[in-house]
């Protein structure tokens, strides 16, 4: 019926695709009754669990009540919402006294952070990185620094990619302190070379997802903000992935990734915002937001009451069952796991992330670093006849993902540890 009826531009994991009827909390489960340990988490999607009882029950009350109703009505659910997202951002960064945005997915939102930039400040021009992903509309297509998501016709107006700060395989390594810094001169670079002096802003995730878990160096985006704001533009972190306290020891990416007083001036989220929900949102200082009153603007499913439902639920969880905290606890220690398979195994050249967003890049041999697609294709499709998913990423498809829901425990990395080990090793003597 898939093959029948729906687009031949959709993708499907394993040459065998899967069929994935049942999720509970880390556990998927196919058609056949199989359980699945869960290491992708719905493409970092799911933050809490599948099907978590306190989200199920907030949903079906709402359900009950009422579906939809647009944001030309008030609601209450949006508003509680609001107020509960906004006590997330850092105190005194003027985020904690931001608004929101409301959209249905993360392109929306991304989108919609690049026009807000762009009628701010007057400027078209926007930086982006190479590498990147943003999303699939049409515009943030032309967004992506990476060909195999870029459609063959006219995109990206305005858009400047600067160099990836990647420290494993780029000119400046983890053992250069300074890296981050020299990284960004490459945007001062093309701030001057590239468009008239001003820009309408910059955009990055903090650690880049489909990109293949690149972590943006210490000092790098302090770097960049400062070359950003000195050209009037505005700062734009794309969380869709990293926020949430996925980071582990900070609930938004930017702060951890950024560190003190790095604070951007537009955050865009989703994912993990509604755990599974079609939900996303941008967040912003009150004075920013105030630019697109100039015009009608309007967004139907944004505010949806049950996905408000969703989202505050899923929220309410994860600062209550201290889901942040067992990220970083739980992160550190499948780091460790990752970590000792990268030292035992040759064709594992790196290992990096933070918390429990991480990866793992498979190459030919350590020496070279040669992408390994066809290694690390096998792994994913070896993991999977194991009882584990994971996913992968890259320009080259050879960065296995690994970001599970947060609710995994020790057991769960373990477990996904021993089943890596199998499989790495299979692919190695192949």
């Amino acid at each position: 019926m898939r093959r029948e009826f729906l687009t031949p531009a959709l993708l499907t994991y394993y040459k065998d695709p899967i069929m994935i009827v049942e999720g509970h909390m880390q556990w998927l489960f196919d058609e056949t009754g199989r359980r699945y340990l869960d290491m992708l988490a719905g493409i970092v999607t799911v933050s809490i669990g599948h099907c978590h009882p306190k989200v199920v029950e907030a949903v079906r009350q709402q359900n009950e009540l009422l579906q939809h109703a647009t944001t030309i009505y008030l609601h209450p659910n949006i508003a509680m919402f609001g107020r509960k997202l906004i006590s997330t951002f850092p105190k005194g960064s003027g985020l904690d006294k931001g608004v929101c945005y409301f959209t249905s997915s993360g392109s929306e939102a991304n989108d919609l952070a690049i026009l807000m930039a762009r009628v701010k400040t007057g400027c078209f021009d926007v930086i982006a990185l190479r590498n990147a992903y943003h999303g699939m509309s049409n515009f943030t297509m032309g967004i992506a620094g990476l060909n195999t998501w870029r459609q063959p016709m006219p995109m990206g107006f305005g858009i400047h990619h600067a160099k990836l700060p990647d420290r494993y395989r780029g000119a400046f390594g983890y053992d250069d302190p300074e890296a981050g810094k020299k990284y960004a001169d490459d945007v001062l670079d093309l701030i001057r070379s590239a468009t008239g002096g001003s820009i309408a802003g910059f955009i990055a995730e903090p650690i880049q997802g489909v990109g293949g878990t690149v972590e943006m160096p210490p000092g790098y985006l302090k770097a960049v903000y400062e070359h950003v704001r000195a050209a009037g533009g505005l700062c734009i972190s794309d969380e869709v992935q990293t926020g949430f306290g996925r980071m582990g020891d900070a609930f938004w990416g930017f702060e951890s990734i950024g560190g003190p007083g790095v604070i951007p001036d537009i955050v865009t989220m989703a994912k993990g915002i509604g755990n599974g929900a079609p939900l996303a949102c941008v967040v912003t200082r009150p004075e920013i937001a105030q630019a697109m009153t100039k015009k009608l603007h309007f967004n139907t499913y944004g505010g949806n009451p049950v996905s408000m439902a969703q989202g505050l639920a899923t929220l309410n969880v994860i600062l209550e069952e201290k889901i942040q905290q067992r990220a970083k606890e739980l992160g550190a220690y499948l780091m460790d796991g990752l970590r000792d398979l990268q030292k035992r195994h040759g064709i594992v050249g790196d290992v990096r992330g933070k918390g429990l967003m991480l990866g793992m890049e498979i190459v030919e041999d350590k020496a070279s670093k040669a992408p390994a697609g066809t290694k690390c294709a096998a792994v994913f499709e070896r993991c999977r006849e194991l009882g584990v998913l994971v996913g992968k990423g890259g320009l080259n498809g050879n960065v296995l993902r690994i970001k599970p829901p947060m609710c995994i425990s020790r057991e769960d990395c373990e477990f996904a540890c021993r089943v890596l080990d199998i499989a790495v090793s299979e692919a190695a003597r192949a």
